[in-house]
């Protein structure tokens, strides 16, 4: 049985022949996470556009023969487009994210399928904070990788030095500190390379479906009306209720003590008392979708 305004409000689906319960993400969560991830969509790309504009800008304001030493110029033109690519790269994320959505929203975020499988979608905006928080993290590595190329950009401010002595000296305790400089670089492009391939992984992961068997191994918590479930040789889930309606809150909730219950309690001892506290909070309004 399918409710027909089930877009309106999100669904409750029974397959009784396959035993299948699915619920959807809430339309009004839905368009709130959406509008949300459009709008860090768009300032992505503004960021993008604007950041490729400037470096343009900055090259063409100083003459690019060879040197020896790195001129300032070039680390503002690498940091523009440095700055670019990790907003583009962000940009990809949350596209990543927004077709999640959407199969969350179309294709159910929590879904019992039989008496022995979970399938579930985290699609908390949180997922948006953890794309931030990697741009983050990739910014702040460069700018180690710039810092530690600051003695060889003063090489070329030391070469211009017109006492001779001086010249000679300043010149030298750069290049030392140069290649000082340089392994600090060398590691935070390390750095840099491996948080690239930790941005490919999260696009994949994104509110992708887990699937997890309700056996022994399984292990599940309740807290602040966030359903954690654990399994051994799986990544952890974390479900926020709170994106259901308040008619399907109630009604996953009855679902899984049952199926606690039926598992004998092998998942969490705790588990019931999570339960019967989020129904009594999903019942007086605590938590609403």
């Amino acid at each position: 049985m399918i409710r027909n305004d089930a877009k309106d409000l999100g669904y409750f689906m029974i397959q009784p022949v396959r035993d299948t319960y699915r619920f959807n993400l809430a339309r009004l969560q839905y368009i709130r996470i959406r509008n949300l991830g459009w709008l860090f969509f768009l300032g992505l790309v503004v960021c993008t556009v604007a950041c490729v504009m400037c470096g343009v800008w900055i090259w063409t304001t100083y003459a690019h023969d060879f040197t020896f030493y790195l001129k300032w110029q070039d680390a503002l033109v690498a940091l523009s487009w440095f700055v670019a690519f990790i907003a583009l790269g962000g940009a990809v994320l949350v596209m990543c994210f927004l077709h999640a959505l959407r199969q969350g929203y179309t294709a159910g975020m929590v879904t019992f399928e039989g008496t022995n499988t979970l399938i579930v979608r985290d699609l908390s905006p949180e997922n948006m904070k953890s794309i931030f928080w990697l741009m983050n993290g990739a910014f702040w590595s460069f700018v180690a990788t710039l810092i530690g190329l600051v003695p060889a950009i003063l090489v070329g401010w030391t070469l211009h030095i017109t006492d001779p002595v001086l010249m000679i000296v300043t010149t030298g305790i750069a290049v030392l500190l140069s290649i000082a400089g340089l392994v600090l670089s060398i590691g935070a492009t390390v750095v840099n390379i491996v948080g690239i391939f930790g941005g490919v992984t999260l696009g994949q992961r994104l509110g992708e479906n887990r699937s997890y068997k309700l056996n022994g191994q399984i292990s599940m918590r309740i807290d602040d009306f966030i359903l954690t479930v654990s399994y051994p040789g799986h990544p952890e889930s974390m479900v926020d209720l709170n994106l259901l309606t308040a008619e399907d809150q109630k009604k996953l909730l009855g679902l899984l003590h049952k199926r606690w219950i039926d598992a004998e309690q092998v998942w969490n001892p705790m588990l019931g008392e999570e339960i019967a506290y989020a129904l009594r909070c999903a019942e007086q309004g605590l938590f609403v979708a």
